[in-house]
């Protein structure tokens, strides 16, 4: 068991998708820390072997502005009293908070013979499905990866592939305060607008949320 501060994930709530020969294991983490969760995350990737189950990691974090490996610190305008973390991970400065679903795909990318321009894809179109059936029309754009409502982005993506498997993954705004956005310029991007679920028409219940993005989620990365 790491000693992160977060319970090992082995141990957490987990559900397998009704599709039983699926690799593919849920955990519902609830509220937890951050930097405890993405050293969970390396461990996890670094001591899987051949035969080690898929996960999919369901959580919300408390306040935190994270770096990825290439972001520009001067994107953070206005951090606060809300901490900035650098991370392993792709793309700029994001913003995750209570109300806000993070989706961490834990998965052996060489495995599953998924490259990682599919991976983001089947990631986006995941989201778009979910936000559908609320009647929210969305959709991804070409080199900015994401998801977006008009010119609103509702998700973000980043990943971290090692050893040939991937961690971190997306983070869909469902109901929170989205003030701190304002304190950076979203994924490197000044003036961007950002928005969530329940300010689209959808529902502002997370618990309904998660359960169907998992279904989207696992529907798209099961027997893939």
């Amino acid at each position: 068991m790491p000693s992160t501060g977060i319970s090992h994930p082995a141990v957490g709530c987990c559900s397998r998708s009704d599709n039983m020969t699926s690799p593919l294991l849920t955990r519902r983490l609830g509220v937890v820390d951050y930097a405890a969760t993405l050293q969970a995350m390396q461990d996890f990737t670094d001591r899987r072997g051949p035969g080690t189950p898929d996960e999919l990691w369901l959580l919300q974090h408390p306040p935190v502005f994270t770096l990825g490996l290439n972001a520009d610190s001067n994107h953070v305008l206005a951090a606060g009293d809300i901490p900035v973390v650098k991370v392993d991970r792709g793309g700029q400065v994001t913003y995750h908070g209570p109300g806000q679903l993070v989706a961490y795909l834990l998965m052996d990318c060489r495995r599953a013979r998924i490259g990682i321009k599919d991976l983001v894809t089947r990631l986006e179109l995941a989201v778009i499905e979910t936000l559908s059936a609320y009647g929210i029309a969305a959709e991804g754009r070409e080199g900015a990866p994401g998801v977006y409502v008009d010119e609103a982005k509702i998700a973000s993506l980043g990943l971290r592939i090692r050893k040939g498997s991937s961690y971190h993954g997306l983070a869909l705004n469902v109901a929170m305060d989205l003030e701190p956005f304002d304190r950076i310029n979203p994924c490197g991007y000044e003036g961007l607008t950002v928005t969530q679920v329940a300010s689209c028409g959808g529902p502002d219940d997370l618990e309904r949320v998660s359960d169907d993005l998992e279904a989207s989620l696992l529907a798209r990365f099961t027997d893939s």
